[in-house]
């Protein structure tokens, strides 16, 4: 049996292990609690306290404040690196059910789930250990980008990227395409009717969220101002100055909110 062969039915085998899957579970929670944390930042800057950093570095920030806390960014850490591990197993041998372009799709999908995972994990594992960067972290990589040769194109090349990731997600919510990820119990139940419902509203208000998030990208290497690109805090706190600003940012804390909780759901659910 050749090297490759060896190494893909080993692959093989971690990915179907009950092991990967409780790991997976944990990190899905992972994910749920962090957008719980995001909502709250959010409604608290509906409700005046304009200072809150309202993005997962915000929530990772909120969740260090107290000892028990940080325990916990250590359990997310380790949640977002089993999700990294099983998308690169996905991205690598997955969605076999699939043939020629969808599955090339699917997998380069799960490459960008693993980097996103990865992003998340690392700041958390960074926050627990006392060295949390802050929010203007996304200005200085924007500004240091923009500098380079062919530095606006790249930014707005990640904008559109951004606002591109955004609107599947949407789509992805309204279209309820979703709840292939979930097992036949969640799908088939009387459990289908709150499911779907907060996994459509929760992944319509991500997606959202990140199309403002990719469109700051694009105004900023439009502007050549890198302070107007911005993460989830700063997409927010744009809304929040918009005609109606408050009850479209309390609108996407509710939609957080709902993806946190439908996180929790495809956790229990869970079909891989």
């Amino acid at each position: 049996m050749s090297n490759a062969a060896s190494a893909k039915m080993t692959g093989a085998r971690v990915d179907q292990s009950d092991a990967l899957d409780h790991s997976v579970r944990v990190g899905l929670g992972s994910y749920g609690v962090v957008h719980l944390i995001v909502a709250w930042l959010a409604f608290q800057l509906v409700f005046g306290d304009r200072s809150e950093n309202a993005s997962q570095t915000g929530a990772f920030a909120q969740m260090a404040e107290s000892g028990l806390g940080q325990v916990l960014l250590y359990v997310v850490a380790g949640g977002f690196a089993a999700l990294v591990l099983w998308q690169a197993f996905e991205a690598l041998w997955g969605h076999r059910e699939d043939d020629g372009g969808k599955r090339a799709f699917k997998r380069a999908a799960s490459v960008g789930k693993a980097v996103v995972y990865g992003v998340l994990g690392f700041s958390a594992l960074k926050m627990a250990l006392g060295q949390g960067q802050g929010s203007s972290g996304t200005k200085t990589w924007t500004a240091q980008l923009m500098s380079a040769p062919g530095g606006q194109l790249l930014v707005a090349a990640v904008g559109l990227g951004i606002a591109g990731v955004g609107a599947f997600l949407a789509y992805k919510g309204m279209a309820e395409k979703f709840t292939d990820d979930l097992d036949s119990h969640a799908r088939a139940s009387d459990r289908r009717t709150p499911i779907v419902l907060l996994g459509k509203v929760g992944y319509t208000a991500k997606g959202i969220t990140l199309g403002v998030v990719g469109l700051l990208f694009v105004i900023a290497a439009a502007t050549h101002e890198a302070e107007k690109s911005g993460g989830l805090d700063k997409a927010l706190t744009t809304l929040l100055h918009q005609p109606f600003g408050p009850v479209l940012v309390g609108a996407m804390a509710i939609g957080l909110a709902s993806f946190g909780l439908y996180c929790f759901a495809w956790a229990r659910h869970l079909d891989r």
